[in-house]
């Protein structure tokens, strides 16, 4: 992944999803990528521009140069993969799980997305960002 800007589509209520989006800022000191909750309008506006259903809170989403002619939407296992490896670090290495078949990522993202809120909980309302995360939060 170039080091243009990325938004992370993510479920606002997940603990799981959350904690990811804590994990990333975390890490992503360049500041590369944007976030915006599944339930944001923003996200119902891309994720419809791609044919996708932004009802669908079961699904991780990375807009991929966003704004840029090259754009385009990567979802469930290849998102999170392609994700993870751009923070660098030891986290490159999980690229290489982007040589399995893309059923095969999926088949395990949705494992992990049908127990999630079991497992990791769900909040009533989407989370508000730290104070010196707001601005890489897209709110509208």
């Amino acid at each position: 992944m170039t080091p243009t800007e990325g938004v992370v589509f993510y479920d606002g209520v997940c603990g799981l999803c959350n904690a990811l989006v804590q994990f990333v800022l975390r890490r992503d000191a360049a500041g590369r990528f944007r976030f915006a909750s599944l339930q944001s309008r923003f996200a119902q506006e891309a994720l419809t521009r791609y044919g996708k259903d932004p009802r669908d809170l079961d699904t991780f989403y990375l807009l991929v140069d966003r704004g840029l002619p090259s754009e385009r939407l990567v979802m469930k296992g290849r998102a999170a993969v392609q994700l993870l490896s751009a923070l660098g670090g030891p986290w490159r290495l999980l690229g290489a799980l982007g040589l399995l078949p893309a059923p095969l990522l999926d088949w395990g993202y949705d494992r992990v997305a049908r127990v999630r809120y079991r497992v990791f909980g769900k909040y009533e309302a989407c989370l508000l960002p730290l104070p010196q995360y707001k601005a890489r939060f897209i709110e509208t």
